[in-house]
């Protein structure tokens, strides 16, 4: 008879090894970064697995970040409607309108007279000790506001000016106004006619009643006055 201690001890080796190969430790699971998971993601359709095709491409590459910019038409937001801009309306004798033309304007007109001896007190000091005082008309329309306004101080044919004890010195001249042309300082008056004056200190008060009128109308800073060509200061030299 043969022993049987060795068959059973090759009986429990193979037993033993059988039971090692069952319960040994669990394979990792595969990451989503393995080889394993590439392969999933790109034999699943991308979209099936909205999770895989975030993270990976058909060729294991990955994918572009779901904060990326997207496309200009996406993320360029529309202009934004162009809003009117209201100007104010120029000055009267500034740049002129569309068409040439300076917009229409009601308003007082500015005319200057003399206060005989006051010193500069009611007004820029002028001549002989006298003052140069701004008087005001009733509204009046128009576009080019120096023409109406020396226009209305060659009509007036009046040395008084009614009861303000004001003095125009202009009364017996013979003054037209021609035209003018403004360059935002200076204003440039042409007159024809011809200057009948008082005496030597009329002289300062027709120029300072012609200037300031003409300046106050444009809206300027100084005035260039020429009466039939010639400058206003040459006329009146000769007077």
């Amino acid at each position: 008879m043969k022993p049987i201690r060795p068959v059973l001890g090759t009986a429990a080796l193979a037993a033993l090894l059988t039971l090692t190969a069952c319960f040994g430790p669990p394979s990792p699971a595969p990451s989503p970064s393995s080889p394993s998971a590439s392969t999933t993601a790109s034999s699943t359709p991308a979209s099936s697995s909205p999770t895989a095709s975030a993270s990976t491409t058909a060729s294991g590459s990955p994918a572009p970040s779901s904060s990326a910019p997207s496309s200009p038409a996406q993320t360029t937001p529309p202009a934004a409607p162009s809003q009117p801009t209201v100007a104010p309306a120029p000055p009267a004798s500034s740049a002129p309108a569309a068409g040439g033309q300076l917009p229409e304007q009601t308003a007082p007109l500015t005319i200057y007279y003399i206060a005989i001896e006051d010193g500069g007190v009611s007004g820029p000091s002028v001549g002989c000790g006298d003052s140069a005082v701004a008087t005001y008309t009733e509204p009046v329309t128009f576009r080019d506001q120096v023409g109406p306004s020396l226009t209305r101080l060659f009509a007036n044919r009046s040395r008084e000016v009614g009861q303000s004890g004001l003095v125009n010195v202009l009364y017996q001249s013979t003054l037209k106004y021609l035209g003018g042309s403004f360059d935002g300082t200076t204003i440039t008056v042409y007159l024809s006619g011809s200057f009948f004056l008082g005496g030597v200190c009329d002289i300062p008060r027709a120029e300072a009643q012609i200037n300031l009128t003409a300046i106050a109308a444009a809206g300027a800073k100084r005035a260039a006055v020429f009466v039939n060509g010639r400058p206003m200061a040459d006329v009146l030299s000769l007077k």
